[in-house]
């Protein structure tokens, strides 16, 4: 994630007191290993060498004489830190730590003769400004969130607590306001907050960040702001594509009634359509389908000929693998189903979720879906 930074909003050129550190929360990942077998010395022991213990520098964890990884899995107890931002996708839910962090030293003990200056004239004492402390009070942490649709949509984001305490005598959280109140930090502090974004769009996204406190002397005070910019592009995770076909109508009984117009106009026949939606996976990671849903409009039901919701059924898509879905639309019977002004009927919005491999959900929402009549 690039950053850059505006021009600070106070005049003054001094270096802050307050520093912002910036980190994207996400899970770790199961470290992998290759276990290799032990070579064989003849064509005799063959047979030996297939069973024998795998190569131990060929494991991933091992010590010598621990049995902290005997079994030659592919996959290790180890988990794996992301060792960059990664990537953002449509769907995920974007989760950073915004951290302010208090890095001015304290000042040294020293005695009051080595910190004092005489004055001319044999005037009271003074103290040198740089041994004057510092006391950095009110501190606030502010973001927003600027999106690529609609000429770039900024929106201001809730931020959350978090109980971190990296200072002695601190609570290192402030107050436990959620983020609307300033706190005082002591130096070597941290005040922390944690954001959540849903990203709902494909493009580059800005995340703005503007730490504002007071710093204060023991004779006077300024309000000092400075402001950073994250910049990351969100990716697409899902492509959906979809096919609607009109189906006949199955039900002979319909065609049995009375040339009766009342009756004909009460008993007419149902349309039926068949959508089918193709969902490729395009990101870069496993997913797991977890729901795929239409929700129909008004005047409308629908059958779900999918895989069934037991856990073991549900279908896995590695990156650029293709499911296929299947959703039968019938009119209800209880009134004609509504148009919109392109004379399309519309069945309503299919509904996708999935996780990762280690759990991340993710969901994604399609616009309203149709088919033209032919009048």
């Amino acid at each position: 994630m690039s950053h850059q930074r505006y021009p600070s909003i106070d005049p003054l050129k001094e270096p802050h007191s307050v520093s912002l550190k910036v980190l994207r929360l996400s899970r770790p990942s199961l470290v992998t290993q290759h276990p290799l077998p032990s070579p064989s010395t003849s064509g005799a022991a063959t047979n030996a060498a297939t069973t024998a213990a795998p190569m131990p520098a060929s494991l991933a964890y091992n010590s010598s004489g621990s049995d902290a990884n005997p079994d030659p899995f592919l996959l290790t107890p180890i988990l794996n830190l992301p060792p960059s931002f990664g990537s953002a996708y449509v769907g995920e839910t974007f989760s950073c730590t915004l951290c302010a962090n208090h890095d001015v030293p304290p000042p040294p003990d020293t005695p009051l003769s080595a910190t004092t200056v005489a004055s001319p004239g044999g005037a009271a004492p003074q103290t040198p400004a740089t041994q004057r402390r510092k006391y950095t009070r009110d501190v606030r942490i502010e973001a927003e969130m600027k999106t690529p649709g609609s000429g770039g949509t900024v929106q201001k984001l809730v931020l959350g607590p978090v109980g971190t305490d990296t200072g002695e005598g601190g609570d290192g959280d402030g107050n436990g306001d959620g983020g609307t109140g300033g706190t005082d930090l002591e130096p070597g502090q941290t005040l922390q907050r944690i954001v959540n974004f849903d990203l709902k769009e494909e493009g580059n996204h800005v995340l703005a960040v503007t730490v504002s406190y007071y710093e204060a002397t023991d004779t006077s005070g300024r309000t000092r702001t400075f402001r950073k910019l994250y910049q990351f592009i969100c990716k697409g995770s899902l492509i959906v594509r979809t096919k609607v076909s009109p189906l006949l109508d199955l039900d002979p009984r319909l065609d049995r009634q009375p040339d009766n117009s009342k009756k004909r106009r009460s008993r007419r026949r149902r349309r039926r359509w068949a959508m089918e939606a193709q969902l490729e996976n395009c990101s870069e990671d496993v997913m797991q389908l977890e729901r795929v849903a239409l929700d129909v409009e008004p005047g409308l039901r629908h059958a779900d000929c999918n895989w069934e919701v037991s856990r073991s059924a549900k279908p896995v898509l590695h990156p650029g693998e293709v499911e296929q879905c299947c959703f039968v639309v019938e009119e209800d019977g209880d009134g004609e189903p509504g148009e919109d002004k392109d004379g399309r009927i519309v069945f309503g919005i299919l509904g996708i979720g999935w996780r990762s491999e280690m759990g991340n959900k993710g969901y994604l929402s399609t616009g309203r879906l149709g088919t033209r009549v032919a009048r």
